[in-house]
């Protein structure tokens, strides 16, 4: 088990920041917000599941090759191996809570496939 994490770890990204508020032995749970008209990367992960709450707004949600609206309140799963985005393609900020699960959780399991700030 790798976690690479503690809790207070923040970062900001082109896209909005993102606070890890709580880690495990097996998990870590982030707040992530995204700007407006702001998305993150096309995605995947080798080494994690990752579960999604969203807490505020709606999100534009892409797992696999279905995308969908999600308003607060909405549950996603994103199993290993599988492509993900959110996008926020409104005018608030929106807010999710991420828990991920694995046996390597650090930012070196991003596998970015399409990045609109060139960090593919």
């Amino acid at each position: 088990m790798s976690i690479n994490y503690k809790v207070g770890d923040k970062d900001t990204r082109p896209w909005g920041t993102w606070e890890v508020i709580a880690v495990g032995e097996h998990h870590i749970v982030k707040k992530i917000v995204v700007m407006p008209d702001q998305q993150l990367s096309l995605q995947l992960h080798h080494h994690r599941d990752e579960h999604w709450i969203i807490a505020e707004g709606v999100a534009e949600v892409t797992v696999g090759e279905k995308v969908f609206s999600a308003p607060a309140n909405t549950p996603i799963f994103i199993p290993v191996g599988a492509k993900h985005r959110i996008a926020n393609r409104t005018k608030n900020p929106v807010v999710f809570i991420e828990v991920q699960t694995g046996e390597t959780l650090d930012e070196n399991d991003i596998v970015r496939l399409e990045d609109r700030y060139g960090r593919v």
